[in-house]
């Protein structure tokens, strides 16, 4: 089985050093580049050459949201999924009409990572149960996510009301 390639962007060299050994770790995912800016990110990933784009929000030269619309356009077969700090809804809605297909905040244990990383890269979406209820407004999506379908829509409603499981939103 190949491998699982893992591309990270983050403007914190101690992050991007934990998520690569912590990738890397992993029989089934490695690390093939990293980049502290969305600039870099777009330049070193010009040529497509991972599954999945682990991607901070707050970085300098190009902010994750303009960088994952980019590199979708660039790039459609590539899942992006935000790895961040933030909680709002403004930086999560950012994200996903952008064409993240998850978020995950930074304070998530190690094996949530792992498990939202494998969840994107087979297609599904991945919401953090920590932040699915603000997606969510008196059970309707704020707005809807490229690529969600009713079914994301209705695991996003069910994270929402409290479920705390990790449930995947599949995207069509």
């Amino acid at each position: 089985m190949d491998k699982l390639r893992i591309f990270l962007a983050d403007d914190h060299a101690v992050v991007r050093a934990g998520l690569k050994t912590l990738v890397d770790a992993q029989s089934d995912m490695m690390v093939v580049g990293e980049a502290s800016d969305g600039q870099s990110a777009l330049e070193q990933m010009s040529d497509c050459a991972a599954d999945v784009v682990i991607m901070d929000i707050s970085m300098p030269q190009l902010n994750g949201a303009l960088a994952t619309v980019q590199m979708r356009q660039q790039c459609p077969h590539i899942k992006v999924l935000a790895l961040s700090v933030h909680e709002d809804t403004g930086y999560l809605r950012k994200l996903l009409e952008a064409g993240a297909s998850g978020y995950v905040l930074k304070r998530s244990a190690a094996d949530t990572l792992i498990q939202a990383i494998r969840m994107v890269a087979a297609g599904d979406v991945y919401l953090d149960p920590a932040i699915a209820g603000k997606v969510v407004h008196r059970g309707s999506l704020l707005r809807r996510p490229r690529g969600w379908n009713a079914r994301a829509i209705a695991s996003a409603q069910a994270a929402a009301r409290g479920r705390r499981t990790l449930a995947p939103f599949i995207a069509s």
